[in-house]
């Protein structure tokens, strides 16, 4: 009777996967209870086999260079483990049945945060009852980190890499504060600093928690296709996947180390609307194109949507997203779309108040009103600003910027640039295409010739910039 309702179970658990998917599943469990060696009874049936957690770790050095750190191989082994099959005691063995497995993948990628916290407690922690603020920070840190690791062993990071961006280990502590920023206490208070590691959390906060936080679960599905190699190679229904990490262009063979690092790329990202989330293409940086304000002008006007990343001289790195291509007048301009964002010392995005709409300003040769790049807030009084003397700047919020709620920014309330980006997000405009490629030997190819007949070289050839194929960041 028992062992009815039991593969009843498992049998709806198996149903959410489609029949491919349910090959895949299969393949990786014979392939990891292959390896630990224990087939079982003599009918060989395929729920009798079993995986250990020297199967998982050894199916990880089967593969130099194992593709999931150690601590999240035993975390996601803990996990397996968790799971009860009714009147098996089975929380007590070591090993992990066929159905354990399978209930596992269907909870954490497909269910519900209902169906994933049980689970996800016990990767937090091998022992029921509450978790600490401490546990769900080692855990989210881990989780994170394994991302990065596993997407750039599977070099699934499309064009970035841990060469082009800034060393991810401080944006690893960045986003794991910023997504623990969200647990709220049943009585909906929010413990913060060294409050937050000593408190006690409970299964339903911490459910409330992966409802609200949608990253965790994208992060987990992200561990085990890709860190186990289950499913990873079939389309993936959900879009936020799909568009984790967005392609990266323009930075290929440059030398050029971003100021963003992998897990800002992917927090800023997910607050992009979901038409630009694909691809970011670098269109300035101050230390490819010098340090001009014009030269900026030049680089990012009538460019579409752009994404602005500056550090100040005290090493803070902060920017905004600007929702429409900026052009240069004295009017503001932009949507409520745009917002202002801190990489460096926290990672947070800070979005329209409905106060004001000084979006985004660029001005430039003009007597009457101020010249520069800025971001909410009111002239004089910007949340993000760059002076047209370049190299100065401001970020002013006493206490607030009206229009995105952000604190200030920068180290000090005048900074000094070190350095600046600008990455255009989506697809380039029609007309910032082709046109802006050419040069005028291009167009016109007699004078092109004329010019070769006489001897002397073309001198624009050495200034433009490297044009990248789309297939080569593949």
């Amino acid at each position: 009777k028992m062992g009815n309702a039991e593969s009843n179970a498992y049998r709806n658990h198996l149903s959410r996967f489609l029949p491919e998917e349910q090959s895949d599943i299969d393949g990786v469990f014979d392939t990891l209870s292959g390896s630990s060696g224990s087939v079982g009874a003599k009918n060989g049936k395929a729920t009798k086999k079993t995986v250990t957690l020297a199967a998982l770790q050894a199916r990880q050095f089967i593969i130099p260079d194992e593709p999931l750190p150690e601590q999240m191989t035993v975390r996601l082994y803990n996990g397996m483990k968790s799971i009860d099959l009714t009147g098996k005691s089975s929380g007590l063995s070591e090993q992990i049945a066929k159905e354990q497995f399978v209930i596992f993948m269907s909870n954490l990628l497909k269910g519900n945060a209902d169906e994933k916290v049980t689970i996800i407690m016990r990767m937090i922690s091998k022992t029921e009852g509450p978790v600490k603020g401490k546990q769900i920070q080692e855990f989210t840190e881990d989780l994170i980190m394994s991302v990065v690791h596993v997407l750039s062993y599977r070099k699934e990071l499309r064009g970035w890499n841990l060469d082009n961006t800034r060393d991810s280990a401080s944006g690893v502590k960045a986003l794991a504060s910023q997504l623990l920023s969200e647990l709220k206490l049943a009585d909906g208070t929010k413990p913060v600093g060294p409050q937050l590691l000593e408190t006690d959390f409970d299964q339903s906060v911490i459910e409330d928690w992966v409802y609200q936080v949608p990253q965790i679960s994208i992060f987990l599905s992200v561990v085990i296709r890709q860190g186990l190699h289950v499913l990873h190679s079939l389309p993936d229904q959900t879009k936020d996947i799909l568009n984790l990490v967005p392609g990266c262009k323009g930075i290929k063979g440059r030398g050029l180390v971003s100021l963003f690092d992998i897990p800002s790329i992917i927090y800023i990202n997910s607050h992009l609307p979901a038409e630009l989330q694909h691809k970011w293409q670098l269109l300035f940086s101050s230390r490819l194109h010098g340090e001009s304000f014009s030269q900026l002008c030049g680089h990012i006007v009538n460019k579409g949507p752009c994404i602005v990343i500056l550090k100040d001289l005290d090493g803070y790195i902060f920017g905004g997203f600007a929702s429409h291509s900026w052009e240069v007048k004295p009017q503001f301009q932009g949507d409520n779309r745009c917002f202002l964002f801190s990489v460096f010392p926290s990672l947070a995005v800070y979005t329209y108040t409905g106060y004001n709409d000084h979006y985004m300003y660029l001005n430039h040769g003009q007597q009457t009103m101020p010249n520069g790049l800025g971001m909410g807030g009111q002239h004089g009084y910007f949340g993000l600003w760059i002076d047209s003397d370049y190299g100065k700047g401001h970020s002013k919020a006493k206490p607030r910027c009206t229009t995105y709620n952000s604190p200030q920014l920068s180290a000090k309330e005048d900074f000094t640039l070190d350095a600046m980006e600008v990455w255009a997000v989506g697809d380039l405009p029609e007309s910032a295409g082709t046109k802006g490629k050419k040069s005028i030997l291009d167009v016109d190819p007699e004078a092109q010739a004329l010019l070769e007949m006489a001897g002397k070289s073309r001198q624009s050839e050495g200034l433009r910039e490297p044009i990248e194929e789309d297939e080569d960041d593949d």
